[in-house]
């Protein structure tokens, strides 16, 4: 049968949790997530100078991997959910798991020659990743209002976004195992980074494990099989623009999305600052901390999923926002000689409930933004989020370099670059309220 011959009976569709179509996009996400997470984690621990390279005044290249990993989103967004609208959303995944096993096998040979390519070799990688994950997103984002009841939304989107950071998790706390296991902190960084082949060899074994769980998913028709490209579709389409222009609700839902990914973003980087320079751990310790904020977004993911009872309710984004601003200046507090008030055991519970707190400002949200463009639409839209959300991770690299900067000029603690953060949610606690309780189409 041909793709645009499809059609599904949402009625009959099975329940949520019996769904295998769902369970292979959540499984395939989750490998995505993973091997995202743990390669880049990888070379973000590279990027902090530690010890006497530290003293030294080595530079923080993790607003540079930031930036790289950001720029397809930027670039590539427009097309990517032009194609997505165009072909079956089924037919995309496929094809971008495909190249995810590409894109794996070559960071696997760019660990294992990092003597000779060095950090400009990942580099490369990160951005064919970044362009990989591009083409991925409005895939398997705009899928699910395709093949899923309307009603199961937001649990869906729960368990989605809770399997992607537990994979988060999972993927960054690896990479700070094999960190400690494989690069010997005694030695110059280029005479053991490059045995990192061995871990980037696993990211190979996920992807292959990824892709033939994407094959489960739903086939799904075109959402617009007769849409044109156009030049507008490279970088942002004019009736997108103009749709969402027009729906102020939506135009700010989709900034408040740039606000989380922004903040998310700059607090990942600042936690493995934290970790390494001022408190003094390990690469497994650092990304123990990084990982915790993981496990929080897991908890309040399937937490807000459960309390929207299948709307957007932007009571919880409240909530989700206030508990992002307390957990930021909280970890941001030092002591006398630059000691962190709360220390490792201590921040572990404050970063999660930090997690906790962004899951809850995230679901209602992206839940929103699913369900309010009209179906031949979605695909675009998600592509439009992407872009905007990768625009702010693209930023925060650049601010994380300011604030890193800022910091060093004041002799302050990195802790320090927390409360900057915090400041970054004041509009969002200002202007943002999405107000009470969203249905399609209000």
């Amino acid at each position: 049968m041909a793709e645009a011959e499809i059609k599904i009976d949402h009625q009959s569709l099975p329940p949520l949790m019996r769904d295998r179509s769902f369970w292979g996009i959540n499984v395939t996400q989750f490998f995505g997530a993973f091997n995202d997470n743990l390669f880049k984690q990888l070379m973000l621990l590279l990027a902090v100078p530690m010890g006497a390279a530290a003293a030294a005044g080595g530079e923080d290249q993790q607003d540079l991997a930031t930036v790289i990993f950001s720029l397809p989103f930027v670039l590539f967004s427009g097309y990517a959910g032009y194609i997505s609208d165009r072909y079956s959303k089924r037919t995309i995944i496929v094809c971008a798991k495909f190249a995810e096993i590409l894109v794996m096998g070559l960071g696997m040979v760019a660990f294992a020659m990092y003597t000779r390519t060095g950090y400009v070799g990942l580099l490369v990688v990160l951005l064919l990743m970044g362009t990989q994950s591009t083409f991925f997103g409005p895939g398997k984002y705009g899928i699910l209002p395709q093949m899923l009841r309307d009603t199961d939304l937001p649990r869906a989107n729960g368990l989605i976004m809770m399997s992607t950071f537990l994979a988060i998790i999972f993927g960054t706390a690896s990479a700070g195992a094999l960190g400690d296991w494989l690069v010997d902190p005694q030695q110059p960084l280029e005479a053991s980074a490059g045995n990192l082949w061995k871990a980037s060899a696993m990211c190979v074994l996920i992807a292959v494990v990824g892709t033939c769980t994407s094959l489960l998913v739903r086939r799904v028709p075109p959402s617009k099989p007769d849409l044109r490209v156009r030049g507008a579709n490279l970088f942002v389409p004019t009736e997108t623009v103009r749709m969402t222009w027009g729906d102020r609700r939506l135009l700010a839902a989709i900034l408040a999305t740039c606000v989380f990914w922004m903040v998310g973003s700059l607090a990942m980087q600042t936690v493995n600052s934290v970790g390494l320079v001022q408190l003094g751990l390990n690469k497994l310790q650092t990304s123990i901390l990084v990982a915790t904020i993981g496990l929080g977004i897991a908890v309040g993911a399937v937490l807000a999923g459960r309390l929207s009872h299948g709307k957007a309710d932007f009571r919880i984004v409240r909530v989700g926002v206030w508990g992002i601003t307390s957990c930021l200046i909280l970890l941001s507090i030092t002591e006398n000689q630059g000691q962190h008030l709360l220390g490792f055991q201590g921040a572990l519970p404050v970063l999660v409930l930090l997690g906790i707190s962004a899951g809850m400002f995230a679901i209602p949200i992206q839940v929103f933004v699913q369900s309010r463009p009209p179906a031949e639409h979605k695909g675009r839209m998600i592509a439009v989020m992407n872009q905007a959300n990768f625009i702010a991770i693209l930023f925060s690299g650049i601010v994380y370099g300011v604030f890193d900067e800022l910091v060093q000029s004041m002799n302050g603690a990195r802790s320090w670059i927390f409360a900057f953060i915090a400041v970054l949610m004041l509009p969002v606690i200002l202007f943002y309220r999405g107000e009470g309780v969203a249905t399609d189409g209000e």
